[in-house]
């Protein structure tokens, strides 16, 4: 983005590879030429206004679609030849790549056809390779096929331009921005044109529809955009005709819809009785990730012959807008915490029992006499706790066969150690405690530790000690016990390397919870307090833990009663899963990841939280702090933290955000360094 300052090209989001893009359901007149024009036109400049990348029409929009055998008149072809031409003269000044429907004539053949028009230019046509010819629709009775056409140019008047279906579209100023057409019933078929396109190399495919509306087809055309996106690893943008097309026997709704890689972006208002802009900002650098990470989208390339080489693409120069223009997309402040609110207890409940499933094959597999667990107070033993609980319930065996320990250290506060009592207590499971202190002083003695002289010495010795004979008297009490240790550290610790190797609190029998982050472990500990999951003893007690500062208690408070904090130390816990997520699942660089969460997080009162989220936790981040917890997160996940993840024992995969297993999502060298992404940071983003 030349002619940008630094800063300027941080907030720009073309910079960061988004695209924004647009269904328009213009007004129409039925067989009106010149009023479609101008009310094409006039959508065109509201899209230009909202500095809008690329526009996508309905079908045959220039003539209106409803026409019958008025299509076959050459007073209304030539009207419409004459309209192409205004309205590719008239896009010389605007941003927005412009995707019309019309009507075309060609070797003596009608075609219906899609139309890419930008800056000023006619950059190609493509034909409707599939005509619906069943209950409404005659499409045969007046058009041509175009799925054989290809290598052709096409006259409009003055004006000629590619033709054919073996046609993609590249943006010569936006890297990613490469669109494919369809149109309408294309869409419906078996193997959709734009399966191909994405195939070619099209991240953007585009459907100009007039499919007219029945009862339950807004669904469908759902499914269809959605499965598309999803299947080709795309975006889809659908626009359908709207009130104004001819009545006789059908009725049209104006839908317009956008989804990327099965994610619903926007939909427009139907029934509208005014022009509509369905506007969302696509993320084509996140499809381009998302297509190289999943080797079977090469394999489908290869086993179709690799489009790429049939196809035509043609570059263009277009208009988009410079500088801070917002960011029109739903960003997720909690990527891994269910959001689908119709579906919220079923995602809940599928989250939660995938790591009940997998702790009751493990104990079927392992047949061992007890669980062994550490508990204490905090939020991840809880969560594997209640994991466990559940499991015993659906094995149909004791609570009792768990045995959780509590055991105080130097720095456990009476709180947690309370919560730890009172929901043994209530899960009725077997609670024991064991004071570490006496043989933590013992083991600091032995290795000449100044703490053991009475210096208040607090360092990661200090703090590896206690953490290590934990899991050290987890291990024996296992082993005396004929059990299992259950690993209680979650995928944020494994992130961040927030945990003792080896004889710590990075090791045990099974990690049920190393593949769900500390912000889903939160909720779904509040989802189980809200759906009777247990009783409301059980659930005052969670509630009470949920409440708790987070911290491992390895120091003593300080003179004013301060705790060690877990958060102050490493950062907030909600923004390192959201630099979890973009950068594991789509290989986001720090840059784009601090632009979206700078979009995610300024505003509290902006966007959505998850459903029941508390109002005295919503928090808001400056861009400032943002840069600065991600830089700590790049040097604790890339050059710091691999060595303890390549050497994790096996736990449930949870989300789709990846989990950090090295025989799963993660593999990664231990002795790599940060260097290369901190210099991104340092150089495309903002310090103030």
């Amino acid at each position: 983005m030349s002619g940008q300052t630094d800063a300027a090209v941080f907030y720009d989001l073309h910079a960061h590879g988004f695209v924004r893009v647009a269904s328009s359901a213009p007004r129409v007149r039925t067989a009106d030429v010149a009023f479609n024009r101008d009310a094409i036109l006039a959508e065109a400049r509201r899209a230009h206004e909202a500095h809008v990348d690329l526009l996508v029409y309905p079908e045959l929009c220039v003539s209106s679609y409803a026409l019958d055998d008025l299509h076959l008149q050459s007073a209304l072809l030539d009207a419409v030849e004459e309209a192409v031409a205004e309205i590719v003269a008239a896009s010389a000044d605007l941003s927005p790549v412009l995707l019309i429907g019309a009507p075309l004539r060609h070797n003596g053949r009608l075609y219906n056809c899609a139309l890419a028009i930008a800056a000023g230019r006619l950059i190609g046509v493509t034909p409707k390779s599939f005509l619906p010819n069943y209950r409404e629709f005659y499409e045969k009775r007046w058009f041509a096929h175009g799925r054989n056409i290809a290598g052709m140019t096409i006259r409009i008047g003055e004006l000629e331009a590619p033709f054919g279906s073996d046609l993609i579209f590249a943006s010569e100023q936006l890297a990613g921005f490469v669109f494919h057409m369809e149109i309408c019933e294309d869409l419906w078929v078996a193997t959709p044109p734009s399966s191909q396109g994405a195939l070619a190399g099209a991240t953007i495919l585009t459907n100009l529809s007039a499919s007219n509306i029945t009862i339950g087809k807004s669904d469908e055309r759902h499914l269809l955009c959605r499965a598309q996106s999803a299947r080709a690893a795309a975006a889809y943008i659908y626009a359908a005709a709207g009130h104004g097309e001819s009545t006789t026997d059908l009725s049209w709704d104006g839908q317009g819809v956008i989804y990327e890689l099965g994610d619903r972006l926007a939909e427009s208002e139907r029934f509208s009785l005014h022009p509509e802009l369905c506007i969302a900002d696509i993320d084509c650098d996140r499809i381009l990730q998302d297509r190289m990470q999943m080797q079977s989208f090469n394999d489908a390339a290869e086993a179709s012959g690799h489009p790429e080489q049939r196809f035509r693409t043609i570059r263009f120069s277009h208009n988009p807008a410079k500088g801070d223009i917002g960011l029109i997309r739903p960003v997720r402040r909690f990527p891994f915490v269910p959001n689908r609110q119709h579906r919220l207890d079923e995602d809940c409940y599928e989250a939660f029992n995938i790591q009940v499933d997998a702790l009751m094959r493990r104990f079927e597999a392992t047949r061992p006499e007890s669980m062994v667990i550490g508990i204490s107070g905090g939020l991840d033993s809880t969560h594997a706790l209640i994991v466990a609980a559940k499991a015993c319930d659906r094995l149909r065996i004791p609570r009792s066969t768990i045995r959780g320990y509590t055991m105080p250290g130097f720095g456990t506060s009476d709180e947690t150690k309370d919560n730890a009592w009172k929901l043994m207590w209530a899960l009725g499971i077997q609670g024991e405690e064991i004071d570490i202190r006496p043989a933590a002083t013992r083991m600091l003695e032995d290795i000449g530790h100044p703490f053991a002289d009475g210096e208040p010495a607090y360092d990661v010795t200090f703090e590896n000690v206690q953490a290590g004979l934990r899991t050290d008297y987890l291990f024996r009490l296992a082993g005396h016990y004929k059990g299992f240790v259950i690993g209680t550290g979650d995928l944020s610790e494994l992130a961040l390397g927030w945990c003792t190797y080896g004889v710590g609190d990075q090791m045990s029998h099974y990690a049920v919870n190393a593949g769900v982050p500390k912000t889903l472990i939160q909720y779904l500990i509040r989802w189980t307090t809200t759906t009777g999951q247990f009783d409301p003893e059980t659930d005052a007690i969670l509630h009470a833990i949920l409440e708790t500062e987070i911290s491992p208690e390895l120091v003593p408070a300080d003179h004013t009663g301060a705790i060690q904090s877990t958060e102050a130390k490493i950062g907030p816990y909600e923004l390192n899963d959201f630099f979890l997520h973009h950068i594991v699942r789509f290989g986001q660089r720090p840059s784009k990841v601090a632009f979206l969460a700078w979009h995610a997080w300024r505003d509290a009162a902006a966007g959505q939280w998850p459903a029941g989220f508390p109002e005295a936790k919503k928090n808001a981040y400056e861009l400032a702090t943002i840069r600065e917890w991600l830089e700590k997160f790049l040097r604790r996940f890339f050059a710091f933290s691999q060595f303890k993840r390549s050497a994790i024992p096996n736990g449930p995969k949870v989300s789709s955000g990846g989990a950090l297993s090295p025989r799963g999502d993660w593999r990664a060298p231990s002795d790599a360094v940060a260097d290369t992404w901190l210099a991104e940071l340092e150089k495309r983003v903002p310090k103030a």
